[in-house]
């Protein structure tokens, strides 16, 4: 197994528990490359949880998954085991500690890592979809909109209406995770969104403007055509044609007077 495939594994266990927390033990843990793991505990992809409540029992070839039972001694020593219920010849199993430990991951721990790694200042809101996470603002070279985690049976990046599998961006290099910083400004660029929200001023006032330069065009383009039209006339009774129409967006003869012109 690559480090690239054990978080592929565990995103995708993530994403098909539909963003809720995913457990993994040690015992498992210590079957995946060593860089993979000291990546996933220094980055925080993985935590560590409360200890096992059950595990599977050394005590046969059964591997029957049993509760276990934890006893402090009067030393505050602590002794873990399973109660076999199973068979006549086996009583008390000893469970190690080392068994107990389990790590999560979770929806939360992944917006962290790509807000990390992308250099964003974290959003922590769940949005109106109960299966959409804002990690933050991402920016693009045009644009910049809310970067969001999804988790609908697979994990996966949203920005605006783009969606594309957050493994396709997963990266390992020098003992570290990485995304593709990159793709993901692309994505920013080429994504367009309805909501306001996550519009950035300037991207709206670019907007304004260039809808405001089209009125103007506009009313320049049917000045030309009442002057052929009605050759002789003042500005002002131009303009006056002109603000009885839809183009004029309501604006004042005196406004597009001014702005009839080129």
């Amino acid at each position: 197994m690559k480090p690239e495939e054990a978080l592929v594994e565990l995103l995708d266990r993530v994403g098909a528990n539909q963003g809720a927390a995913v457990l993994v033990n040690d015992d498992e843990l210590h079957q995946w490359p060593r860089e993979a793991v000291e990546a996933l505990q220094s980055q925080r992809l993985i935590v560590r949880a409360r200890p096992a409540s059950s595990a599977v029992c050394p005590g046969c070839e059964q591997a029957c998954v049993m509760p276990v039972h934890t006893v402090r001694s009067e030393k505050n020593n602590t002794a873990s085991f399973i109660v076999c219920d199973k068979r006549s010849d086996i009583n008390r199993v000893p469970v190690s500690s080392r068994r107990m430990i389990q790590w999560q991951c979770n929806t939360d721990l992944v917006c962290g890592f790509i807000a990390a790694i992308l250099g964003l200042r974290r959003s922590d809101r769940q949005t109106a979809n109960a299966d959409l996470w804002e990690i933050g603002m991402a920016t693009g070279n045009k644009r910049i909109q809310m970067l969001c985690l999804q988790a609908n049976g697979e994990l996966a990046l949203v920005a605006g209406n783009s969606r594309i599998p957050l493994v396709e961006f997963i990266g390992f290099t020098d003992g570290a995770y990485v995304l593709d910083v990159t793709q993901i400004r692309r994505m920013a660029d080429s994504s367009t969104t309805a909501d306001d929200r996550y519009t950035p001023n300037n991207s709206r006032r670019e907007d304004r403007k260039l809808k405001t330069q089209v009125m103007y065009e506009n009313w320049q383009k049917t000045y030309r055509a009442l002057k052929k039209r009605s050759p002789g006339m003042s500005d002002v009774w131009y303009s006056l044609q002109i603000a009885k129409m839809d183009i004029a967006q309501s604006c004042s003869a005196e406004t597009i007077r001014k702005k009839m012109k080129k």
